[in-house]
């Protein structure tokens, strides 16, 4: 392959807009050319027929001229103006098929004018011939096809009318379908689209479909959280009596064991409650002001591990007038957020780099964005691709994929933005971007409404 074939490769191919695979332009483009072609074949036909009659009556008014004109030739009478042998202006065609011996006709013209011409053979190889004004003829042919590109055009323009009204409902009611799938897909099990138009086409088949697995999806997710809830509620009493039990258990090594389980059942149970809690969905914030770098801090002495704390100042230019925002003793943010939830997600993301990465681990504020980075093998696939799944680990990981899962929830319910990536120096990385500052009028940070998967569904939880 030489060098201009291997350019003409690369060199990127003109492609469509996107607006051109639509279903409205589509239909809009068929219906266009369905309508022109079929104008077009009706408009050739009519304009056929019609010429055919029209030059058909003025062929046969031109012969029967000659036929008289050849009498009064026979008899010597005297014949009109523009009659008679060999007259000027008679095609050379037609003059052939006369001197041939036939008669015939032709469309020519005579003084600036179009004539029908009908020519015979005459004596002594001369030819004898007539014309007939044609110019009516003419105008009739010419309104004809005026009209037949008047009524094209009528025709076309309210086909495609009527056929954008009729293709723009349907697809205003795939659209309306599609954004309801959205919705259910990134968790508003309420969303419907209760078609009522009457219609008992495909489009409302795949609407009700869509309804009825809606409902039946929402009966079954909320079966489980409820299961979910009754099972994590009713454990915690047993379990306290458990606990209270195994506090009395003579030193060793047994009771040690003991006491260890029953904390991880507890710690268990509590995460089971949390994360039902967030699927209910009636979490609400508890905002004030705090410091970033604080806030960090915090979450790192509660964790009681070795997390290194770092701090970049970042300059966040909001209005002309204001220079900077607000910040703390560290030169950090502050911003106005719920504490308990923030801390939550930090201690979940540190506790997760420590339990399945490796040291060092840092935690970075860096405006309204936190990162906890760790030297470890990274996170799995599956959890840069759809996020973090509940009681779905890696490899010989003795987690729940608990952590993270409450983390992401916790986050939806901040408004926050919690993104996973694996750092190409190696160890993986998890970001939390608190939303911006309220506009004015605002009071407080919207809530949201938490979209955390449902026990056992296919949407991601840690490693």
């Amino acid at each position: 392959m030489n060098d201009t074939q291997r350019d003409e490769r690369l060199r990127p191919r003109p492609r469509l807009p996107a607006w051109t695979s639509t279903l409205t332009w589509k239909a809009t483009v068929f219906i266009t050319l369905m309508c022109c072609g079929l104008a077009a074949l009706l408009g050739c036909l009519v304009h056929g027929a019609m010429t055919r009659q029209t030059v058909g009556a003025a062929r046969e008014k031109a012969l029967t001229r000659l036929e008289r004109t050849i009498e009064a030739y026979e008899t010597g009478g005297r014949m009109p103006r523009g009659e008679g042998i060999d007259p000027a202006g008679l095609p050379p065609e037609l003059r052939a098929l006369a001197v041939g011996g036939r008669r015939g006709t032709a469309v020519g013209r005579y003084r600036s004018r179009p004539v029908m011409w009908a020519a015979g053979p005459a004596a002594h190889g001369s030819v004898i011939a007539v014309s007939v004004d044609f110019r009516a003829s003419e105008r009739t042919i010419a309104e004809l096809d005026r009209a037949i590109l008047g009524s094209s055009a009528l025709a076309i323009g309210g086909t495609l009318l009527i056929g954008a009204l009729v293709v723009t409902r349907i697809t205003r009611r795939l659209h309306l379908t599609a954004q309801v799938a959205r919705r259910i897909s990134a968790g508003d099990l309420d969303a419907r689209i209760d078609d009522r138009t009457g219609s008992k086409d495909e489009v409302a088949a795949v609407s009700r479909a869509l309804d009825t697995m809606a409902s039946s999806l929402q009966g079954k997710l909320e079966a489980e959280q409820r299961f979910t809830a009754d099972v994590a509620h009713e454990l915690r009493t047993p379990l306290t009596g458990l606990n209270a039990a195994a506090e009395l258990l003579p030193p060793g090594r047994p009771a040690e064991l003991v006491r260890d389980r029953v904390r991880a059942m507890r710690s268990l149970t509590e995460d089971l409650l949390e994360i039902s809690r967030l699927e209910t969905r009636g979490e609400r914030l508890e905002l004030d002001s705090y410091d970033l770098a604080d806030l960090a801090a915090r979450a790192i002495r509660a964790s009681g591990t070795h997390t290194a704390l770092e701090v970049r100042e970042v300059r966040e230019v909001r209005d002309v007038r204001e220079a900077r925002e607000v910040r703390g003793p560290y030169g950090s943010l502050r911003v106005e957020t719920d504490r308990r939830r923030l801390e939550r997600i930090l201690g979940n993301l540190v506790a997760n780099a420590h339990s399945h990465g490796a040291a060092p681990v840092t935690l970075t504020v860096e405006g309204r964005t936190l990162t906890v980075t760790d030297s470890g093998p990274g996170y799995p696939e599956y959890v840069l691709t759809t996020g973090p799944q509940r009681f779905r680990t890696e490899g010989t990981s003795k987690g729940h994929g608990l952590g993270l899962t409450i983390a992401a929830g916790q986050a939806r319910v901040l408004g926050a933005t919690l993104t996973f990536r694996n750092r190409e120096a190696g160890g993986a990385e998890a970001s939390v971007t608190l939303p911006g500052p309220a506009g004015p009028g605002a009071t407080a940070l919207p809530h949201r409404r938490d979209e955390l998967p449902a026990p056992g569904s296919s949407v991601p939880p840690a490693r």
